[in-house]
């Protein structure tokens, strides 16, 4: 008889509402909004809106296949003292990662040269490959704050393609990112930048990276 009171007398529980509930469905609406609202980079946009199209007017292509586009970007820093010193590596793999938002990978020597004092294996610098948005995001940064900063900046050579599209240039010092805090900067360290495109040859290459904004030199 107890038992039967007993099963009568609790109520059995239905699913969980309530102000608790309801906040949490909200923070997962708003999680999955913020995620679908992630705005593509700017250049990404203006290469598809604009300069893709005036590529294609300007050359003529039959295909938009054929318009030139961006492949990757790959930023090498060489450290030929950290032979000597290992905590020169550290230092380039941090300012690196600071400056491009990816982690780098360590450069190791293949073969020891004794003229050098290098032994196969140590770190010889560091280099980061970027694709995606995370590359477009990099170009932007670089054309539009890190370039204007060089001091006495007349331009980039635009006779430094490889014959077929793909651009590299130097730069003397990592302090033109405002990314990197000129106190916490133990060494001044330049570095190679690649820009790898689809062009078939130097002249759509060139034409793609000047409606980018590269600020070539006149000739």
């Amino acid at each position: 008889m107890s038992a039967t009171t007993t099963e009568q007398s609790t109520p059995k529980r239905g699913p969980q509402s309530g102000p608790g509930r309801e906040a949490r469905g909200r923070d997962k609406q708003s999680a999955g909004a913020g995620e679908a609202e992630r705005v593509p980079p700017r250049l990404k946009e203006r290469y598809h809106s604009e300069i893709a199209p005036a590529l294609r007017e300007e050359f003529k292509y039959a295909n938009v296949m054929q318009i030139p586009a961006l492949v990757k970007i790959s930023v090498n820093m060489g450290v030929g003292d950290a032979a000597r010193d290992a905590k020169l590596i550290e230092g380039a793999v941090k300012d690196l990662a600071i400056i491009t938002g990816q982690k780098p990978a360590v450069a190791r020597a293949k073969k020891s040269i004794a003229q050098f004092k290098l032994r196969e294996g140590m770190p010889i610098g560091a280099h980061v490959t970027l694709r995606g948005d995370r590359m477009w995001e990099f170009l932007d940064r670089l054309l539009t704050l890190a370039l204007p900063r060089i001091r006495d900046f007349r331009g980039l050579s635009d006779r430094q393609f490889d014959g077929r599209g793909n651009y590299t240039f130097g730069l003397t010092e990592q302090l033109m990112f405002h990314e990197i805090n000129p106190d916490q900067v133990d060494r001044q360290r330049g570095m190679d930048v690649t820009v790898v495109t689809t062009a078939t040859n130097d002249d759509e290459g060139r034409a793609l990276l000047r409606r980018l904004g590269f600020p070539f030199k006149e000739n």
